[in-house]
């Protein structure tokens, strides 16, 4: 199992827009050739938009695109003609395939946190597509099957257990609270790659609830 803390990130955003980023991988001018991807996971960025910021439209093409709002409302716009306001607990899918542009912004009165994930489709090209699932609850698994993964959110009272699913790659991250994982502590904003994950388990910290993000991957 490999830890990266949070305060390992990269930095990036801009400050004075209201954008504040931190990227769990090599990204933009941040290029760290020996941290590029784990798996299908290319990208896991942190951002906070004060209220009115944003990301203009912009392009995206051959990435599988999955948000987890942590605090706030992400408003959503793209070139296919969806928009959607994304709220804590909605999963958002982009899939942009051969190519689509889309506008992210706070448009509401308070602070945006959320988690966004870029992962590689197993097969280039195609068309653009869209989809949201409001309020996933804990049981229910999010399939992405054009990047050969599964995506398990875990909301854990305080020292609630929770069984990690076994997979040949498996991504976490933390996204409140404290968790322990097979003997480290992680806290928000900490994440673990872990290969051939096998009977290992999530244990919430007494101090209050944890949430954690648990990407199941195939290895190879």
């Amino acid at each position: 199992m490999d830890v990266r803390r949070a305060d390992e990130r990269y930095r990036g955003g801009d400050p004075a827009a209201g954008i504040e980023s931190l990227h769990a991988f090599s990204f933009g001018p941040h290029y760290d050739p020996d941290n590029l991807r784990f798996g299908a996971v290319l990208a896991c960025n942190e951002e906070r938009l004060a209220p009115g910021a944003g990301f203009g439209e912009h392009p995206h093409s051959h990435t599988e695109i999955v948000t987890w709002v942590v605090e706030g409302e992400l408003t959503h716009r793209d070139s296919a003609g969806h928009e959607s306001v994304v709220r804590p607990g909605d999963v958002q899918r982009l899939s942009s395939a051969g190519g689509v542009r889309h506008v992210e912004r706070n448009d509401g009165p308070v602070p945006l946190c959320f988690v966004q994930m870029w992962l590689a489709p197993l097969e280039p090209g195609g068309d653009p597509a869209y989809e949201i699932v409001h309020g996933i609850a804990d049981s229910t698994p999010y399939a992405l099957p054009e990047a050969g993964a599964m995506l398990h959110v875990r909301r854990l009272a305080p020292g609630e257990r929770t069984a990690v699913p076994d997979a040949g790659l498996l991504y976490a991250h933390v996204v409140r609270g404290e968790v322990l994982l097979d003997g480290e502590t992680l806290r928000a904003g900490d994440a673990a790659r872990v290969t051939d994950a096998k009977d290992l388990e999530a244990v919430a910290g007494s101090g209050g609830a944890a949430e954690v993000l648990l990407w199941e991957m195939t290895a190879g």
